[in-house]
């Protein structure tokens, strides 16, 4: 096979290294700018070479595969792969579905250089199980569901049992932004090659389902922070606490106050309060709403219980980080006033945010922290973030970093949208994606678990790199350095809690879930390991 000067395809692997991701838009404008200074047809060659050598690694023992080719450059990809399996002794079935008299310049140049090879061109799927399918049906281009012939391949290659499937730059069918199904039927690959840059979509959504394991082959232009829509999450997200210093004490790592724990949903307070505590927090107070339930946790007796904490003077309110929601249910309406008005660190979660949601007031509360130095997470699912911003759980899914966006500009918070890739947003950054967890974490408690560390991180981040403001400091600097360190808390724990996850799913004794008190002790004794041998940071 001939060469060319792009690196081998990088494996993204999920919560290792951080990447740059670029949305249709950013790609198309990309890809412009490199084929205006390479030679015609040059990145087409690379792109093709790239899958086939991608095919060869992936599916080395492959003998007879399937070529499925679209009516686009995506299509041509795969006909320039063709070529060079064929080259190397693989028996081909290849399939163009669409006209070939209206294929674009660079896809009709590649089917004339793959008939001249010798490729011979099929008019339906194969008739008999291959080893390898290659789908190369829609790109980036892809915006609305596939249909007619391109449907029917999409399907047919789901009727390929025990093949492995490798996606050109997206599985057919997904859309590139969102992650989300553009019809009925998408492929699901086993591994995706994402070509020139990293594509959103196949890490939120449905992304994750589909993509499979994930390559990048940027064919040798480089792409900069300048021209990406979001940033692919890495494990120096962790790396955010100093080192302990010997000469230190518990008022060195923050105070934590939990605020939750209606009748009936106590233990959804406490695990955001043992999260709080493995996280590192000097010290954590439960506030629960439930003023009939018995004020200690036998198994954490290190977290201190104050009845009605949320009433306790505006100092105390503004130098602890709350933690508010976990099992509010309707009591948490009394306790969010004072909070909102006076914590200077806050992540509301759960009832807190339905609360919010339903009470003009309170909104307006929220949206003033912002302008006085007070910094706030909010962590919401799906639901609660389309009742925030009224709107509704298929409009939040549809396009989950807009979402998360809008609602951190409209609330000018930090935004945590929980769900496959969780979203991380604030206004004026760039929206973080997180790669990391899996279906393990689907249970109930997990979410208070996330909160509780967030918080806990956050108010070591507090003690560690910030003072109590000056009466004359800038409140909106002010309010700058606390979203910055909310932002590093919420990036830094919920990483941790996918890998949490990650880890138990590949570990031997994997359950079909993951008990919300058993993540907190996972994640605890992560951190630790990760704490003592860092690995080097990313760029």
């Amino acid at each position: 096979m001939n060469t060319h000067p792009s690196a081998p395809p990088q494996r993204i692997v999920p919560g290792e290294a951080a990447a740059w991701l670029h949305d249709a838009r950013a790609s198309r404008a990309i890809e412009a700018a490199a084929l205006a200074r390479h030679a015609p047809h040059a990145l087409m060659q690379r792109a093709g070479l790239a899958v086939a050598r991608l095919a060869l690694a992936v599916a080395p023992h492959a003998r007879r595969v399937w070529i499925a080719c679209g009516p686009g450059n995506n299509g041509g990809d795969g006909l320039i792969a063709a070529r060079h399996l064929l080259r190397a002794g693989l028996g081909l079935h290849v399939t163009l579905c669409g006209d070939a008299a209206r294929l674009p310049e660079d896809a009709r140049r590649a089917l004339d250089e793959a008939t001249q090879a010798g490729v011979a061109l099929s008019a339906g799927g194969p008739e008999t199980p291959v080893d390898l399918v290659i789908d190369a049906l829609l790109g980036l281009g892809a915006a609305r569901a596939p249909q007619g012939a391109i449907a029917e391949a999409i399907a047919a290659i789901g009727a390929q049992r025990g093949a492995a499937v490798l996606g050109v730059d997206l599985p057919s069918g997904l859309h590139a932004d969102t992650g989300q199904r553009l019809g009925g039927v998408a492929v699901h690959a086993t591994h995706t090659l994402s070509l020139l840059t990293l594509k959103p979509g196949l890490f939120t959504g449905a992304g994750r389902d589909h993509a499979g394991q994930v390559w990048l082959d940027d064919l040798g232009v480089a792409c900069t922070a300048d021209s990406a829509t979001a940033q692919l999450a890495g494990a120096a997200a962790l790396d955010v606490l100093p080192p302990r210093a010997h000469a230190s004490h518990k008022g060195s790592y923050g105070d934590v106050a939990v605020v939750g724990g209606a009748a009936g949903m106590t233990g959804a307070a406490l695990l955001a309060a043992r999260a709080a505590l493995a996280s590192g927090a000097g010290r954590v107070f439960v506030g629960l709403l439930d003023r009939s339930a018995w004020a200690c946790d036998a198994l954490r007796p290190e977290l201190m219980f104050r009845p009605q904490w949320w009433r306790s003077e505006a100092a105390t309110l503004a130098h602890t980080t709350v933690v508010c929601g976990c099992g509010g249910g309707d009591a948490v309406r009394e306790a969010l006033p004072p909070l909102l008005h006076h914590g200077a660190r806050l992540v509301l979660d759960a009832d807190a945010l339905n609360a919010i949601a339903a009470d003009r007031g309170l909104r307006q509360a929220l949206c003033s922290r912002g302008a006085r130095g007070l910094a706030t997470v909010l962590t919401p699912h799906p639901l609660e973030a389309a009742r925030l911003l009224g709107s509704d759980t298929g409009s939040v899914q549809a396009d989950r970093l807009r979402a998360a966006t809008a609602l951190a500009r409209e609330l000018g918070c930090v935004v945590l949208l929980k769900g496959s890739g969780s979203v991380i947003a604030a206004p004026q950054t760039l929206p973080l994606l997180n790669p990391s967890g899996n279906a393990l974490l689907a249970g109930g408690g997990t979410g208070d678990v996330l909160a509780g560390w967030v918080g806990g991180l956050w108010a070591q981040l507090a003690a560690a790199r910030s003072q109590p403001p000056a009466a004359d400091v800038d409140s909106s600097a002010h309010a700058a350095h606390g979203s910055h360190t909310a932002w590093q808390a919420a990036r830094a724990a919920t990483w941790l809690h996918g890998h949490a996850a990650d880890r138990q799913l590949a570990s031997a004794a994997c359950t079909p879930g993951l008990r919300a008190g058993d993540l907190v002790e996972r994640m605890r004794e992560l951190a630790a390991v990760r704490r003592a041998s860092p690995p080097a940071r990313q760029p």
